[in-house]
Formats: C-alpha cells, structure tokens, sequence
C-alpha cells in the first residue's frame, strides 16, 4: 500500500486503530531503502492482521515527509491508535525490526494468561499476569484477565454473567468480563460479539477498553480470517 496526502487518514491514522501500521518513507534513489524494504514486507507479511506496511515516497509527499520531521531516509514510523508511537532510521537488520515490533505488540504473557484461565491453570495465569511489566497500553487488559481469574476461583461462571447481562443490558462491567472468560476459552466470536456490544453503548468506556481488547482478539484469532476481518469491519462501523 502507497500513502499519499489523500489516503494517509484512512489508510495511516485510522487504521491504526485496528492494527499497527509501519509507514516505510523512503524514495526510489535510496540505497538503504531498497535494502530495508525487503525486511519490512517479509515481516509484515509474517505478523499479517497484526502489521499492516504503508510506502510513503518522500519524494513525491514532501508535506507528509516535512509533518513528520522526516531529514533523513529510509524512517519508519509506527502507528497505533491513531497516532505515531515510535519510529527508527536506517537499514536496520532485520532482528532488530522484528524486536522493534514486536516491543509495540502486546506480550504474549497476556494470550499464555487467558489459555491458561481457560484450562483452569488458575496459579499459572496468575504468575504469567504477574510478569506483565506495566504499560499503560495492555494494564486494562492485564486487569481485566485479574479479575477473570478472581471471578474463577470465586465459583462463577459465564453463565452467572450472561444472567447479570440479560438483565442489565448497560452493565458494561459484566459484559467486560464475559468477554474475558469467552477469549480465555478460545469462543472468539462471543467474545467479539460483547465487546463491540460495549463500544456501541459507549465508544469511550474505560478509555477505550472494549476496541483494545478487540484488537488483541484479532490478533489470537490470526488463524480465523473471515471472522476477524468481518469484526474488523463492524469495528469500523460501530467507531465511524
């Protein structure tokens, strides 16, 4: 995908709330980028629904390469939420563009915590919890998966939440946490299905907690392409 002036809100800001999204600047004359380039789309093509690569020829973009400071190619910049959150300059190689990555993806403690909360391993899900170290980005989740596992241990079920729901359709609290116990035992679709229920009740709940947890949902369900991009586009819809 090529940004330009014209699709950068779409293609760029926008979708980085449903994904991160690297926007390669770089232009036909540069050597380095033509050494970066084959990198970026290997490792794109690799972590495929979770990165998205935009190609920004800076060139040609003057303004959109002049907004972002850009002195020097090949820059990459991350996107996520609607917003650059870090960026690199350089052929780097390509482990060090997989650890720049992969720093800007959520741990895989939080996926490991949820199976095991589904398998019952309740102690696990706890240790794998507590080596989450704090980032505002994924402590929601990361207390949201707390308070699973506490729910757990206390005797309740999905049932009692459903129950809780059914009767109180605008208990977001309950509704999160049956979202929960849904991911945590791999019923994606459930999960989906009360999480974007909640961004419809109130976009801006928690700061955001239901698209968060939609997101990372995406990415465990990688391997089920129908049904993320169908909850993709409900996303869209129930944002936009």
């Amino acid at each position: 995908m090529d940004a330009t002036a014209v699709n950068f809100q779409q293609e760029v800001l926008e979708a980085s709330k449903t994904r991160l999204v690297l926007v390669d600047f770089w232009a036909p004359w540069c050597g380095p980028c033509r050494t970066l380039g084959p990198v970026l789309e290997k490792l794109a093509a690799e972590y495929a629904g979770r990165v998205a690569l935009v190609k920004l020829n800076s060139d040609e973009q003057r303004d959109l390469a002049a907004a972002f400071g850009v002195r020097s190619i090949p820059y990459v910049v991350a996107f996520r939420d609607g917003k650059p959150v870090s960026q690199f300059l350089g052929a780097l190689p390509e482990g060090e563009v997989r650890a720049f990555i992969d720093k800007l993806l959520p741990p895989p403690q939080l996926a490991l915590a949820a199976r095991a909360l589904d398998e019952g391993r309740l102690d696990e899900a706890e240790q794998l919890l507590a080596q989450v170290k704090f980032d505002i980005d994924w402590d929601a989740r990361v207390a949201t998966l707390k308070q699973a596992v506490a729910f757990a241990r206390s005797g309740g079920s999905d049932t009692d939440l459903l129950a809780r729901v059914t009767a109180n359709p605008a208990d977001l609290e309950s509704r999160l946490s049956l979202a929960g116990l849904h991911a945590a035992a791999h019923r994606y679709r459930d999960a989906l299905e009360q999480l974007l229920e909640i961004i419809r009740r109130d976009k801006g709940w928690k700061d955001g907690e239901a698209r968060k947890q939609m997101l990372e949902i995406f990415n465990l369900a990688a391997g089920e392409a129908e049904l993320v991009a169908e909850y993709r586009r409900k996303l869209s819809s129930a944002l936009y």
